[in-house]
């Protein structure tokens, strides 16, 4: 049976391939590196432990997977980057290991659409199904929640939430978290209403929809604190 590695490329005998899994040219995946089945990895990647990732993904070419945190503080602790399954992960990307400092772990789930140079600093968590379009960018410990949007070339300060739903505009830069369900857009992001059509499709009802815009009115343009906002729901 004709090997789907490459020649060209350099795999560590301490990394664990699954059978099926395909390396382009040239790439190279260091020791610590665990690769479920039928993913595929193109030419010129570097992948280093320790780091796992699961089924089905897609990694073009060009990708820098698990490479040291950019962090002052990291002093080389064994710490992890672990990749869900059905992802497709586009040209240049870089996706850092996680920190002692926080859980040491950096985590990208599930059925994610992730755009060229997209870069995901140290202990970010990222769900499923989310869509982060060219060159967004996430410091350390950002969490994005399950079919949140990032806008091409968003920006999203350190230690800050995006809520599920979510849709950002193209160049946004996000200093504070954004709510679940919020569209947000500008330097600094503010709140624009609600992602009501990315609500729909996927499957949120008229009355589900109603209730979100009110709540979201309740919290934006009723004046009150957040507790206060609260009280009404």
């Amino acid at each position: 049976m004709q090997s789907k590695i490459h020649a060209t490329a350099i795999i560590d005998p301490k990394a664990e391939l699954d059978s099926s899994v395909e390396v382009g040219a040239y790439s190279i995946i260091e020791a610590g590196v665990k690769i479920d089945a039928n993913t595929r990895v193109g030419s010129h990647a570097v992948i280093k432990g320790p780091t796992t990732i699961g089924k089905n993904n897609h990694i073009f070419q060009f990708v820098s997977l698990g490479e040291q945190p950019q962090d002052k503080k990291y002093i080389d602790e064994p710490t992890t980057l672990e990749i869900g399954d059905n992802n497709t992960i586009r040209e240049f990307c870089t996706f850092n290991r996680g920190t002692t400092q926080d859980k040491g772990i950096t985590k990208i789930g599930s059925d994610n659409w992730i755009m060229a140079y997209v870069h995901i600093a140290h202990d970010c968590n990222v769900g499923n199904n989310t869509i982060l379009a060219n060159n967004s960018s996430l410091a350390g410990h950002v969490d994005v929640h399950d079919f949140a949007i990032l806008g091409g070339f968003t920006l999203v300060h350190q230690f800050c939430q995006v809520g599920s739903h979510v849709i950002t505009a193209v160049g946004s830069v996000v200093f504070k978290d954004i709510p679940a369900y919020v569209t947000a857009a500008g330097y600094d992001a503010k709140p624009h209403g609600i992602n009501s059509e990315g609500l729909k499709r996927r499957g949120f009802t008229t009355d589900e929809i109603t209730y979100i815009k009110r709540a979201y009115k309740t919290l934006y343009r009723k004046g009150l604190s957040l507790e206060d906002a609260k009280k009404h729901y």
